[in-house]
């Protein structure tokens, strides 16, 4: 849902049509799949940063609008509030020098970012929440002029009818209270890795990526403090969650999903029809081939590992997996370091001859990631065939040994992976 929108009021007939749309495109997502219509390019790489921009005191300085100015960089884009904006990576081929070429991306970024916030007296920040926000800077005075986001915060609303946001997180300390809109959701921000894969692994992909996520959450967590209280290792994983929570009548917008991908991953596009409500119904005139309302109806649903349906440059369109469990930073080299432990430890369960959904429940695996949540490295997990594991033995003696060997069949040297 990156693109800007020209509208931001809609009527029946806007639904009507947008309905219909996405129904017809929806059907030829379907025969897509079953006729192996995708891109057979794989192990591909991206990413996508969100950031804070901050005063000389740490504070959320709300200025994207003047830095993006400054910067000019078509990588770096405007996020839901005005202190954030997001860093966004060329796709690279996992092979040979593929972390230091994704490094010295995002550092040329960075670098040029720095340059640009320091012409307005600003710097930059990466934390899953950063310490100094505030409550009274969360509202609709902060947000991005964007009408995009005015239209998002408008229809969630709706669909509550108007009834505040209430946040309930419990860890050291209990943080309680109610908001009134959608900005609560700028508290958060990650660092969202892109996996590329090719159609006949795409479900183990997927897979795996779920289970994978307990450890990577254990391994990432830098976010335990929002306003003032210490709560989970990671307590950007339930802000988000209840910060764009529409109730009953749509269960689980933002979550851990509904199950494992079984025959494909339509199963995750035919739920976004089924059982998601459509928040914003703009129509786009697009031809059914670029499946315009698949795409943005699929990014309207925060998975926190979300199947998405791209293009290659050459057109042909392809699957990737939108892995959303990291927080951003805390340096480059965290963030680096994160992707490359991930695109491991996923080679290495899809290449494992007995598929880790065979063995690990996604109950278990959903309740797994909530207790990295909570807990970072001192959780618990239930791991394969019902063995206990604490994360941080499941890390240090299987998945980051596991991940090395995996990315080593990639053709990636040794220096790379130990780097």
């Amino acid at each position: 849902m990156g693109d800007e929108i020209a509208q931001r009021h809609f009527n029946a007939e806007d639904f009507t049509r947008f309905r219909r749309r996405l129904d017809r495109e929806t059907e030829d997502v379907a025969k897509l799949f079953a006729d192996g219509g995708f891109s057979e390019r794989g192990d591909i790489a991206g990413f996508e940063l969100e950031a804070w921009l901050v005063d000389a005191d740490g504070n959320p300085a709300p200025r994207n609008e003047h830095f993006l100015a400054a910067l000019d960089n078509a990588l770096v884009v405007p996020e839901l509030a005005s202190y954030n904006v997001e860093l966004n990576g060329s796709p690279c081929a996992i092979t040979g020098r593929v972390f230091t070429r994704l490094h010295d991306e995002l550092a040329a970024t960075w670098r040029a970012c720095r340059e640009a916030a320091n012409t307005l007296d600003l710097r930059l920040a990466t934390i899953g929440i950063l310490p100094t926000i505030a409550p009274e800077l969360l509202n609709s005075d902060h947000m991005s002029r964007m009408v995009r986001y005015q239209a998002l915060n408008d229809r969630v609303l709706a669909l509550r009818d108007g009834a505040p946001f209430e946040v309930d997180i419990a860890g050291d300390d209990h943080l309680l209270m109610s908001h009134d809109d959608v900005m609560l959701e700028a508290a958060a921000t990650s660092f969202q890795i892109h996996l590329q894969c090719k159609p006949d692994r795409a479900v183990r992909t997927y897979n795996a990526a779920l289970a994978a996520s307990a450890p990577m959450v254990a391994l990432s967590a830098n976010s335990p403090f929002l306003f003032g209280r210490s709560l989970w290792a990671e307590t950007r994983v339930p802000l988000f969650e209840q910060a764009v929570s529409l109730g009953p009548r749509d269960p689980e917008r933002v979550g851990f999903g509904t199950g494992y991908a079984d025959a494909s991953l339509f199963e995750t596009f035919r739920e976004n029809r089924e059982l998601h409500a459509i928040l914003l119904p703009y129509v786009q005139e697009e031809p059914p081939s670029k499946f315009a309302h698949v795409r943005f109806q699929n990014g309207t649903v925060w998975r926190w590992n979300r199947p998405l349906l791209g293009f290659d440059f050459d057109g042909v369109p392809h699957l990737r997996i939108e892995h959303r469990v990291v927080p951003a930073g805390p340096t480059i080299d965290d963030c680096i370091a994160n992707t490359a432990v991930f695109m491991g430890a996923v080679k290495a369960l899809v290449e494992d001859p007995v598929p880790i959904e065979s063995d690990l429940d996604f109950e278990v695996a959903r309740s797994n990631f909530y207790a990295a949540a909570r807990l970072g490295l001192d959780a618990e997990f239930t791991w394969r065939n019902g063995r206990r594991r604490e994360a941080r033995a499941l890390l240090l003696e299987d998945m980051l040994p596991a991940a090395a060997d995996a990315v080593r069949t990639l053709d990636i040297p040794d220096a790379e992976i130990e780097r």
